[in-house]
């Protein structure tokens, strides 16, 4: 096939993932109905509840999968992920912190801004951000090398101290914890759209259209700078529109793994290595893949459900096997 059918079915089966969603869950939602009825049980249902939850489902696959294909070209690997350079980690330092002051500070932590736990996993997330661009700039001057190394250590740090932190915790609050560290998109609202769709909406234009330079990034820190192409420069902005990013989704939606380790592995293996291509094929395979993934933690133990973090784990992790060996036979 060539590549602009296959870029439309992708399209179409991206968005068509969002109706058969819709109506799956503890309660299954008639959409004729509450269409025709907007003052029905059913249509608030749907409007107040599974809507924005699958429409925040659709966007965090989009930004995970861009993200995922910045850091990619940044390092030249395929298993790299939004998670690699340790902003996760930090977000989730800061909103365990958070959760764990909840218990003796509670008022306080309620009046913080964008809800005590997210304002804390924003700011955990940047500092984290901060820290390892000022490390691994450190280090390499030029490459994403260094980069890649302080935000591995520091990801073992912002872990250990993670831990501690649910050591010292109330139980209630360390269960807390460890329940925002699974992700998920079941506290999902209308308001909770806007910091991430914004963000997709400025980070995946400005990467298109940086597509040659990705694609000249990808060959070589050496080759790309003969070429003409500002190294440095680039790797400053392809760090932090991904740091942003990242921040940005897991301060809403906590930490979900492998989406932006799958989708553009798998866009990649479709309709080849040219970020043209690359950068909507992926963000459109990681926005259906999620919220497919959210439909099926909704489904599988209803009326109960799972945290989608979980089911892209159970699915992620054999498919980051098969990566491994392939590049092993290679």
């Amino acid at each position: 096939m060539r590549v602009a059918p296959r870029m439309w079915l992708l399209a179409l089966g991206s968005v068509a993932t969002l109706p058969l969603a819709l109506s799956v869950g503890a309660l299954e939602v008639d959409l004729w109905q509450a269409l025709r009825q907007p003052n029905s049980a059913q249509a608030m249902l749907l409007w107040e509840l599974r809507l924005p939850r699958v429409l925040l489902g659709w966007v965090a696959g989009a930004v995970l999968a861009l993200a995922g294909s910045l850091l990619q070209a940044l390092f030249r690997n395929p298993l790299a992920s939004p998670y690699t350079l340790g902003i996760s980690s930090g977000a989730a330092l800061g909103a365990g912190c958070v959760l764990a002051a909840a218990s003796s500070w509670g008022g306080a932590v309620a009046q913080l801004p964008l809800g005590g736990v997210q304002a804390g996993a924003l700011v955990g997330a940047l500092m984290a951000g901060l820290l390892v661009w000022v490390l691994g700039r450190g280090a390499d001057r030029r490459g994403g090398g260094g980069l890649l190394l302080a935000g591995v250590a520091l990801n073992f740090t912002f872990s250990s101290l993670l831990l501690l932190v649910q050591v010292l915790a109330d139980p209630s609050q360390s269960l807390r914890i460890l329940r925002w560290l699974m992700g998920g998109l079941d506290a999902a609202a209308w308001g909770s759209l806007p910091l991430p769709v914004g963000l997709l909406l400025v980070a995946a234009p400005l990467s298109w259209l940086g597509a040659r330079q990705l694609d000249l990034l990808s060959l070589g820190e050496e080759s790309a700078h003969g070429r003409g192409l500002q190294v440095g420069r680039l790797t400053w902005l392809i760090f932090w529109v991904s740091s942003a990013l990242v921040a940005g989704l897991v301060a809403v939606t906590g930490p979900i793994g492998f989406v932006g380790l799958m989708a553009p592995h798998a866009a990649r293996l479709l309709l080849g290595p040219g970020h043209r291509r690359l950068i909507p094929a992926a963000s459109l395979m990681g926005a259906g893949f999620l919220v497919l993934c959210d439909a099926l933690a909704r489904w599988i133990i209803a009326p109960a459900e799972l945290p989608v973090g979980v089911i892209t784990a159970c699915l992620g992790g054999p498919l980051f096997l098969v990566v491994l060996l392939r590049g092993r036979r290679a």
